[in-house]
């Protein structure tokens, strides 16, 4: 047997009421059987005595009651008669900031995996002072000497010639811009070091080899085959008619002009 008890006027939450076999109940009624109604949870909760009329029951005294089982209880006998879940703002608080973690979590991964994202490499190739190849630093204005890269001289602001992946194997970690490679492939000398007038390679192939591809000697030099080691096919004007022979045929007394 059931009865429908009336809620005064005070007791006004918004929302239907359900009991335990899903009936609605109205904003102001609420269905019990014969056992003892309860509240949502162990919690206290005011009713009032009903004054039997019928199967209408009318409140009048309040008291407090509370059991352990109910019959018909707001929102599903999970939340409080105005639809406020215990618990509800604290899980909602940690449903976000799992949610807040998670994003987090992603957006680190991304930028991670950006940064794994093989990089553009960087042109660094310019032309330093006396038209020599030269290796440009992060300023973008100072333009070194490419045998200034790697000598353990920082020649750059930032130390960018002397980088650990930049020297760590000489010559393959280099730009192939800044080697020149001998006649004999497991000798090489950098790149300004061709055509300087010098017997870098140790053979004078980065003087007069066709692949060094060097033009005829400045003006700040004379054109003959040096009795030398330290030249190729120029000696520097300079030597000229020092009364020490430079030239084959010592030309370089004998013809170049002083």
């Amino acid at each position: 047997m059931k009865m429908r008890l009336s809620f005064p006027s005070s007791f006004n939450c918004a929302g239907v009421f359900h009991d335990q076999h899903g009936d609605k109940c109205s904003q102001h009624e609420l269905e019990v059987q014969r056992t003892p109604c309860s509240p949502w949870s162990s919690g206290n909760m005011n009713k009032t005595h009903p004054q039997r009329n019928g199967d209408v029951a009318t409140f009048g005294s309040t008291e407090t009651f509370s059991g352990k089982r109910g019959c018909c209880h707001p929102c599903g006998a999970r939340c409080h008669p105005c639809g406020a879940r215990p618990g509800c703002t604290q899980r909602h608080l940690c449903i976000s900031a799992l949610a807040l973690l998670v994003l987090a979590a992603a957006v680190a991964s991304a930028v991670a995996a950006l940064a794994l994202l093989p990089r553009a490499p960087v042109n660094r190739l310019c032309t330093a002072p006396n038209n020599r190849t030269g290796f440009l630093c992060d300023d973008r204005v100072t333009c070194v000497p490419a045998s200034w890269v790697c000598d353990r001289v920082s020649n750059c602001k930032n130390g960018e010639d002397e980088q650990e992946q930049l020297c760590g194997d000489l010559p393959h970690s280099l730009p192939g811009y800044l080697v020149f490679y001998c006649s004999n492939p497991r000798s090489w000398v950098y790149a300004d070091q061709r055509c300087n007038g010098m017997n870098d390679c140790g053979d004078c192939s980065d003087e007069s080899w066709s692949s060094a591809a060097c033009p005829p000697c400045g003006q700040e030099w004379w054109s003959c085959i040096s009795v030398h080691f330290e030249f190729c096919s120029c000696i520097p004007r300079r030597l000229c008619r020092d009364g020490i022979q430079h030239c084959l045929g010592w030309s370089d007394e004998f013809l170049c002009p002083a």
